[in-house]
């Protein structure tokens, strides 16, 4: 895999459990309940995704449960769905990050490759500290706005 092969794309909406900021009645400022919003996705070269929120959950659970079938039912999609989605980003990736033994019977048919599993936890980490950057940078934002607007 090449260096700067990856994109790290802007901020749109993520749910996020942050602190909310709100302004005393007392204020001249009217009461707000406000807090930032994130969207981190990774994108190869040519544009397509190859890692999102979504495909991060469903890989996490293809490597809890050890089952696609399994995987897709923990996040809510379908079986169809979900291979789709783990193609799609093998393609763009050129990379495989599932191996998957069809048929059979018990658990563990299905498993991350070495890729994958550095790939969920960089991913991973890489979304918390945005989540942080953008929390505190929010935070100290918005008490220097709501300063300028009290009384």
């Amino acid at each position: 895999m090449r260096a700067g092969m990856f994109r790290l794309l802007k901020v749109c909406q993520v749910h996020r459990k942050v602190p909310l900021m709100s302004v005393s009645p007392r204020q001249s400022v009217p009461a707000v309940a406000v807090r930032p919003r994130v969207k981190l996705w990774l994108q190869s070269e040519d544009g397509n995704s190859v890692l999102c929120s979504g495909l991060y959950e469903m890989l996490q659970a293809v490597e809890e449960t050890g089952s696609l079938k399994h995987a897709a039912a923990r996040v809510d999609r379908s079986y169809r769905f979900v291979w789709a989605r783990i193609r799609e980003a093998e393609q763009s990736l050129g990379a495989t990050l599932v191996e998957a033994r069809l048929g059979g019977s018990g658990e563990g048919r299905s498993r991350l490759t070495p890729l994958a599993v550095d790939l969920l936890r960089e991913f991973g980490e890489l979304r918390e500290q945005v989540f942080r950057l953008v929390d505190d940078v929010f935070a100290k934002r918005i008490d220097e706005t709501l300063a300028r607007h009290t009384d």
